[in-house]
């Protein structure tokens, strides 16, 4: 799995962690953030919620622009810069003002600009990687890695955030939520130092993939750059437009983890686990889980009797702690709404090693679904997630009637949350699917002169996506719930039917 891949591609991966890792932190929180430091009702706190991340994937597009001029490793490093300062701003408590307000929009300003110029400009240096013909067959398997990459540092933000918040709530006097946030917002800040020390002390790794192909000086990857026709290359922006054009309905869909699935977990998940079922909230559990997955992997793949030796010792301690700790799981512990976001990235660096061997076992049997048919693949798995919402939700009250009778310290019925760490396993699978293919994909089929455009409109088309991710918050009112999953199951659907209608056109191109 981590064979004949460049040496870039961990160093670019680190990079990417540490910032996803920060970035992660601020969203398990925000929108509940927003609710309780501004009074925001869910309306207003999901519109916020779906500009902020609109901002987030739509300034790549911009990036994307200027590194076509100036070159990818300067925009990355002006974007930390810039991504530094918003969550500096981001974590002063400034109360719930006119100001705080003013502050905290200027801040998602800056996050947002930042990242356009970071995270875009980062994934088309790791494609650059492969335009070396030495890796050129390993463009998909290098960008599962890199994906992979990103949810390991996701998968410690919830804690990260939740720990914060508590500690600043219990030990420095900050009990109103809305206040003890800020501290996840710091965290988010010294996430990002730690990126750009990685990035610039590896950077010998990756440094000729800074430039853009006439300037970087990188012969191979010069010469491995097709000369298009005219044709070829609208035939290409066609084809790339038209998956920009589905992946809008899938980003929909899928950060409703941050928004509607949160305000689910908020509101109708049981708040609190007792004996073995606090397990799956302990963080360190899922890291053993994930030392479990790939040891077994190496267990299998090493050709040495040491790296087998190795192998099992990983399994055995993991499973020693895993042991340990169904133990010591006799008390209830309390589940806050954030740490549900967590199972997310978990499943992706857990599966992240399955999908790569089913999928390099059905290319050596020539079976392998091209890019495009796994993208509208992963439209339907993720239909079949909010199926599962949809089941949880029978015989709930509306969100209005739940809040009701929290006004008057009721409890309204709560399911379990087994039903949310359900829905989050199957939308990782269309993850897996759809957004790392999806990126390989551009990176193979953009225009070489049109490269970091091509990767923000692939940035553009997940910001129109989080812009619709607000539509959940306006869901989140009178509707039945079922009704409310049954609209991201609708189109979840229809994306897939178009896909599939274009898959011919699709596919030629991506040959």
């Amino acid at each position: 799995m981590f064979e004949n891949q460049p040496k870039g591609l961990f160093a670019l991966a680190l990079a990417n962690t540490g910032e996803r890792f920060g970035y992660y932190t601020m969203i398990a929180v925000f929108a509940l953030f927003l609710r309780s430091n501004f009074g925001f009702d869910p309306k207003w706190a999901g519109e916020i919620y779906g500009d902020f991340l609109m901002l987030v994937y739509f300034l790549p597009i911009v990036g994307g622009y200027l590194a076509d001029k100036f070159g990818y490793g300067k925009m990355v490093t002006i974007g930390i810069i810039i991504m530094f300062l918003g969550y500096l701003l981001l974590s002063i408590p400034l109360g719930g003002q006119t100001v705080a307000i003013v502050a905290m929009l200027a801040a998602l300003l800056l996050i947002s600009l930042g990242t356009g110029l970071f995270k875009g400009n980062l994934q088309v240096m790791v494609g650059n990687l492969y335009d070396d013909p030495r890796y050129a067959n390993q463009r998909d398997a290098g960008f599962s890695l890199f994906y992979m990459a990103i949810n390991i540092g996701a998968l410690f933000a919830p804690t990260a955030a939740v720990r914060i918040t508590e500690y600043a709530q219990t030990h420095l006097g900050y009990t109103a939520p809305g206040e003890a946030y800020h501290f996840a917002f710091m965290v988010a800040c010294a996430s990002l130092v730690l990126s750009i020390a990685i990035y610039y002390l590896t950077r010998s790794t990756f440094r000729h993939t800074e430039e853009t192909g006439k300037k970087s000086g990188n012969a191979a990857a010069a010469a491995a750059e097709p000369e298009l026709s005219k044709e070829e290359t609208k035939a290409r922006i066609v084809a790339l437009l038209l998956v920009f054009a589905v992946v809008i309905f899938f980003w929909m869909a899928f950060h409703q983890n941050g928004l509607s699935l949160t305000y689910f977990a908020d509101e109708f998940t049981a708040k609190s686990a007792s004996g073995v079922h606090t397990m799956p909230f302990d963080v360190i559990n899922l890291v053993m889980l994930i030392l479990i997955v790939y040891a077994g992997f190496s267990l299998f793949q090493s050709k040495t009797g040491k790296g087998k030796g190795i192998s099992a010792a990983v399994i055995l301690g993991a499973l020693a702690v895993l042991g340990y700790k169904y133990t010591r799981a006799t008390g209830t512990v309390d589940i806050s709404a954030p740490i549900f976001q967590q199972f997310n990235p978990f499943y992706v660096v857990a599966l992240t090693p399955v999908s790569m061997a089913i999928f390099t076992y059905l290319a050596n049997k020539g079976k392998e679904p091209s890019a495009p048919r796994k993208i509208a693949y992963g439209m339907l798995v993720a239909g079949a997630a909010f199926f599962i919402m949809m089941f949880a939700s029978q015989g709930l009250l509306t969100p209005n009637e739940q809040a009701a009778l929290a006004e008057k310290g009721e409890l309204g019925p709560l399911v379990s949350p087994y039903w949310l760490i359900s829905t989050y396993l199957v939308l990782t699978f269309g993850e897996l699917l759809l957004s790392p293919m999806g990126i390989s994909f551009v990176s193979k089929v953009a225009p070489p002169k049109y490269k970091g455009l091509m990767m923000g409109g692939w940035f553009g088309a997940t910001a129109i996506g989080n812009k619709l991710v607000s539509v959940g918050g306006y869901l989140w009112g009178d509707l039945p719930l079922w009704a409310v999953w049954t609209v991201f199951i609708a189109v979840c659907l229809a994306a897939a039917i178009f896909m599939f209608a274009m898959m011919k056109r699709l596919e030629k191109v991506a040959k």
